[in-house]
């Protein structure tokens, strides 16, 4: 019985498909739309039953979406599709396996580098991919990572993957080092360069770094011997 059942439910999954030319379908038959009345007893399910009469409801649910089609000659189609709302938690172990995906659009390396983006998926026909909530007008890319703590996939401005910052000041008095300091200097003396009236200072000798500052270090010992003059302009770049 189980297996009868088995096939029973396969008879109504279709060949999942990606739609190159617009965004992903949502919907059913136009005007049809996800019937339920008609495929299901029970909402986001559609009831079968075995070789025995036994009714048995066939449920889709994360990631996957149910779609009917009233039209077609002698009967209901109902169609499971890849792509949907996932109700929960999902992994993918791809352990001793190769996990991929092929055709992905690649962008031109003249394109505009991203300017803005959002959580909203933007359809090609200005529909919203998930099928609900309104689609972004931005525009722009993004970067996929992932959280190695929890697993999660999550999407990361492209402007947002190196940052980088300046700020200069101006010795007001001799002997005197002006403040340099901003909460996104890094202490990594690799990612931060410090210059005396246009002139690179040596780093961790003519100067130190820890998080959010940089010490300018004065010295009287050759051949690192400098002094602050009232006047000087001291800048500070960095990348995150």
């Amino acid at each position: 019985m189980k297996q009868n059942f088995l096939k029973l439910g396969l008879a109504f999954i279709a060949v999942l498909s990606f739609n190159l030319g617009n965004a992903q379908q949502t919907s059913g038959d136009v005007g049809a739309g996800e019937n339920i009345g008609q495929s299901s007893a029970l909402n986001g399910t559609i009831r079968v039953i075995d070789n025995k009469g036994t009714k048995k409801f066939l449920q889709v649910q994360n990631g996957i979406t149910l779609l009917t089609d009233v039209t077609p000659d002698g009967g209901i189609v109902s169609t499971w599709q890849l792509g949907g709302v996932l109700n929960n938690n999902t992994y993918i172990d791809a352990t001793g396996q190769t996990f991929s995906f092929d055709g992905l659009k690649l962008a031109a390396a003249t394109d505009p580098a991203a300017v803005v983006a959002t959580t909203q998926s933007i359809g090609s026909n200005g529909v919203a991919i998930a099928g609900s909530g309104t689609a972004s007008t931005d525009t722009g890319w993004t970067v996929l990572i992932r959280d190695e703590a929890t697993g999660e996939m999550q999407k990361l401005l492209a402007t947002d993957l190196v940052k980088s910052g300046q700020l200069t000041a101006t010795a007001t008095a001799d002997g005197t080092a002006p403040a340099l300091a901003d909460v996104s200097i890094p202490a990594v003396y690799q990612k931060v360069w410090g210059y005396r009236n246009g002139a690179k200072l040596v780093a961790n000798i003519d100067y130190t770094v820890v998080a959010g500052a940089v010490t300018l270090v004065p010295s009287a010992t050759a051949p690192n011997d400098w002094v602050i003059y009232s006047g000087d302009v001291f800048e500070v770049q960095w990348i995150n």
